[in-house]
């Protein structure tokens, strides 16, 4: 296995831990077979490109790094990786001159076509010795030219070389930014702000119910939110922090089939995090206390 396919495989096992999924749960929300998740969790075979995609989905996490190794192991796999074959040295077919001797005497008619295109021969080899001579002579003129511009503005080259060099150069925001950070961050999405991308999770709680709770934090927004999937129609989560209550409910099963995330609340480093699941039916509140790090 190449060392592409190892990383690629080593990053689906860490999407896949995180889910808390197991083969047969993954079979069961995607497209693809526990036998095929076993074969591309452990590297024996390349997953499709869907395959990466869904897993990130249903860890919640941006597609953009796998999906990076995902090409790079692609393309070592297919071949598209290698360099192409340097091509053979082109061969000039070599010219031969022929000369024909003729025997004997040459006399009358014969003698004098034969010795004719001699004088003819040499005069355009003269003609060709000319040329060459004027050209060279050209050619000799224009490399002066050049060597003198050259000298002449190498002076005014180097200074604006020197001046794109110092001149600070302007950087536009990453794609990968957050959108937000602090207060500006208070009840927003922490996917569509893209304060998910790198977070610290601070806790992780299995429900009664068999759903999977997290707590997470971003040190990038300065923000904490929680999240919540292996849910069912109803379930509610809740977060407070300093006061504030953030809650997401799951309406529909299409909810229940996904991660569904609290808006972010605002925390700085030691700020405590009360997170609260409430079940659908008739089942008790389940709380925890988590800090920020």
């Amino acid at each position: 296995m190449t060392p592409e396919r190892t990383r690629l495989a080593a990053s689906l096992r860490e999407l896949r831990a995180r889910t808390g999924l197991s083969l047969a749960a993954l079979a069961t929300k995607t497209a693809f077979s526990k036998s095929s998740w076993e074969r591309y969790l452990n590297g024996k075979s390349l997953p499709p490109r869907q395959a990466v995609q869904e897993l990130c989905r249903l860890a919640g996490e941006p597609d953009g790094r796998c999906l990076a190794l995902w090409e790079i192991a692609e393309s070592e796999w297919s071949g598209r990786g290698k360099e192409p074959a340097a091509a053979p040295p082109a061969t000039t077919p070599s010219r031969t001159a022929t000369t024909t001797t003729t025997a004997g005497p040459a006399t009358g008619t014969g003698a004098s076509a034969a010795a004719a295109p001699a004088p003819a021969s040499r005069l355009a080899g003269h003609r060709s010795v000319v040329a060459v001579a004027v050209l060279a002579s050209v050619c000799a003129m224009a490399v002066g030219v050049v060597a003198v511009a050259v000298a002449l503005l190498r002076p005014y080259a180097d200074g604006a070389s020197r001046a794109s060099e110092q001149a600070p150069r302007y950087q536009g925001p990453s794609p990968s930014d957050p959108r937000c950070r602090g207060a500006a961050c208070e009840g927003r999405d922490p996917m569509g702000m893209r304060c998910a991308a790198s977070p610290v999770t601070l806790a992780t709680r299995h429900t009664a119910g068999d759903a999977w709770l997290e707590v997470r934090y971003s040190k990038e927004c300065g923000t904490s939110w929680a999240r919540m999937w292996g849910t069912r129609v109803g379930d509610r989560l809740e977060v407070t922090a300093a006061g504030r209550v953030r809650g997401a409910e799951i309406r529909t099963a299409a909810d229940a089939d996904a991660f569904v995330y609290t808006p972010m609340t605002v925390t700085a480093p030691g700020t405590t995090i009360r997170t609260c699941f409430r079940p659908a039916g008739s089942g008790g509140r389940e709380c925890f206390t988590s800090v920020t790090r």
